[in-house]
């Protein structure tokens, strides 16, 4: 397993898959353990996946001070990734949280991004809002299922603001497009591999700037993919085309029927679009 020293001293690790064509740096949400993104079904056919486990996460060192897995602060640890590998520039991928992280850099080292592409993202650190009525509109889509009932008034809890101890996780259904024995063994591995110290750390108060991360956002100009689930609550696809909005030159697709982990609900279509835009193949 091959490791970097961060600028403080941090030992990082990263992982990686395939050998076909230009790195591309993959950063997960949570921030959690980078190992449930897997090959992102099947991406690293196309292109060599570079996956960091973000500090305190993972097979990564989990630093004395927790100050210093603030978002913002983790943005160094991205650049001395990136100049570890050796590269001028570096296409860069993130999912869920870890776009958080993705645009600070992006703010911070535009010149450094190649192509920048987000997956089911975050909006945190540009401050778009996401609203109770944004997420029951797309939990709706799913009256249908036989775990609806339960997971909906486990919403309407969340929502409302008064959440019990086991909302959370009834909700979990609603992350996926399909929720079956693959969505089940994935949403437990991931459980499993939460820190809540360290999440709590990563969006402590002055995480983020949205104002300034937006500005600088405006003048950003590699090319942008932002990808959402249809049936995506957390990253609602109405929401995700105002992030795209903020960018010079962005496009944003929606992919039917998926959700929070659209690679785990159609491997083929996320495969497929996703590669295509990294591949400079993009309409």
């Amino acid at each position: 397993m091959p490791t970097i020293s961060a600028p403080d001293g941090t030992t990082l690790a990263f992982h990686v898959s395939g050998e076909t064509g230009p790195p591309v740096l993959c950063l997960p949400g949570g921030p959690a353990a980078s190992a449930y993104l897997g090959d992102l079904g099947g991406l690293s056919a196309h292109r060599q996946l570079i996956r960091l486990d973000l500090r305190g996460t993972g097979e990564s060192a989990t630093p004395t001070d927790l100050a210093t897995c603030r978002c913002d602060r983790m943005v160094e640890d991205v650049e001395a990734l990136r100049a570890h590998l050796g590269l001028d520039r570096v296409d860069l991928l993130a999912h869920c949280g870890g776009a958080n992280l993705a645009v600070q850099y992006a703010a911070r080292h535009p010149e450094r991004i190649g192509r920048l592409v987000l997956i089911t993202p975050s909006v945190r650190a540009v401050g778009l809002p996401i609203t109770g009525d944004d997420r029951r509109q797309i939990a709706l889509l799913r009256r249908s299922e036989p775990w609806f009932p339960e997971a909906y008034a486990a919403l309407e809890e969340i929502v409302s603001g008064r959440p019990t101890a086991d909302s959370w996780q009834a909700i979990a259904p609603f992350s996926y497009g399909c929720w079956g024995d693959v969505a089940r063994a994935h949403q437990a591995a991931s459980d499993a591999e939460d820190n809540g110290e360290v999440m709590a750390a990563y969006a402590a108060d002055g995480a983020f700037t949205p104002d300034a991360t937006r500005k600088a956002l405006a003048d950003f100009g590699a090319p942008v993919f932002v990808l959402a689930g249809e049936v995506d609550m957390a990253a609602p696809p109405r929401v995700m085309a105002e992030f795209a909005a903020l960018f010079r030159d962005a496009e944003m697709t929606v992919q039917p029927g998926a959700g929070h982990f659209p690679w785990l609900d159609d491997a083929e279509w996320f495969v497929t679009s996703v590669a295509k835009f990294c591949n400079g193949l993009s309409e």
